[in-house]
Formats: structure tokens, sequence, C-alpha cells
């Protein structure tokens, strides 16, 4: 059971620590905000990795095979990740008057409920989990039940770890950069997050015409 929780560790951290909106929401929140936004922020998407997980385990992918599912999915996670992104890039080019507007002030609970948004706007998703599982499962690192929930709280841990561990490092980053900096941050968040919904939209609508 230690081996299963091992393997689901290593692989929850290997998943999180890829760039994607998830990684460069984290960055950028952590930067601006300080450790503990970004730390929500890494919370958020551990939460929902953990349930996506957990889906895969149970079978949901299969329900994700209708084509029409899968489209509304992937084109409703394509607006949000493209939102996320403009809001950020906003924030990076609107006047600053000198003071903090209320978009520059985030607690950890805002910044919780946007990863539990920006994360679960890619139900296609469960698909990679549910691949995951199965090979675990192959291999016998998840072969039975307590293996199985080990391998699984594994992944959810090792998401989260990786997320603070990011937090860490660019609230550390953060509070040594000047605004211009911060706002250089922001622009390359907010490119990223538009790029990743387009991505998102295109390969939705690809794979439904080649479906």
């Amino acid at each position: 059971m230690i081996g299963a929780l091992l393997a689901g560790l290593g692989i929850g951290m290997l998943v999180a620590l890829q760039v994607g909106p998830i990684f460069l929401l984290c960055a950028r929140t952590a930067a601006r905000f300080g450790f503990a936004p970004g730390a929500a922020i890494g919370a958020g998407a551990a939460t929902v990795d953990l349930g996506y997980v957990v889906l895969g385990a149970l079978g949901a992918a299969v329900v994700l095979q209708a084509a029409p599912l899968r489209v509304a999915l992937g084109i409703t996670g394509a607006v949000v990740l493209v939102h996320l992104g403009l809001r950020t890039l906003y924030d990076a080019f609107r006047v600053r008057l000198g003071a903090e507007s209320d978009l520059e002030v985030v607690t950890p609970g805002a910044a919780y409920r946007t990863a539990l948004l920006a994360t679960a706007s890619n139900p296609l998703t469960i698909l990679t989990w549910a691949a995951v599982f199965s090979g675990a499962a192959v291999s016998d690192i998840a072969g039975d039940a307590g293996r199985a929930a080990a391998f699984v709280l594994g992944t959810a841990l090792g998401s989260l770890l990786s997320h603070l561990l990011l937090a860490v490092a660019m609230s550390a980053l953060g509070s040594r950069l000047n605004p211009t900096a911060l706002r250089v941050i922001d622009v390359f968040s907010g490119v990223g997050l538009v790029l990743f919904g387009g991505l998102l939209a295109t390969r939705t609508i690809t794979t439904a015409s080649s479906g």
C-alpha cells in the first residue's frame, strides 16, 4: 500500500509540474499576491484532481465517449480559460492610479474558488486520469481496493505538494520584483491562459470532427 501511495505521489507531482493553465495561474498568483493565495490555487487544483482521478478509477470516462457532451465540456472549458487569461491581461495593462483596487486583493478563499473553476474547466482530463489509473491497475500498483485508494490519495497529495513548492518559489521571487516585472508575469500568464483556452477549443473541435 505504501508503494501505491508513493507511486501516486510521484505521478501527481509530475502531472502538476507540467506547464499548463493551472501552473501559470498558481505561479502568477503567488508572485503577485503571496504564498497563501498561491497555495490556495494549489489546494483547489489538488481537490479537482482528486475528484477526477476518482471518477477515472470508477470508469466515468466512458460517459465522455458521447461526442456532444465532449464538445460542450471542451468549449465551456476553453471559454473559462480565455476569460481568466483576458482578465489577467486586463490587470497587467490597466491604468494604475497608485491605489490598490479590488482586483489586486486576492484572498485564499477567492483563489481556491478560482482554482476549482479553472481546473474543473477541462473535464476531459478525466480521460487522462482514467488512463493513468488503468496503467497503474494493470501494473498491479493499484491492483486491489486498498492500493487503489492509496494510489488515488497519493496523486492528490503529489499535485498539492508540487503546487505548494511552486507557490513558495514564486512568492519569494515576487517579493523581490518591481511592478514592471510583475506586469511581465501578468502578461505571460494571461497570454498563456488564452493560448491554452484556444488549444482546448481546437482540440475539442478536431476530435469531434474526426470522430
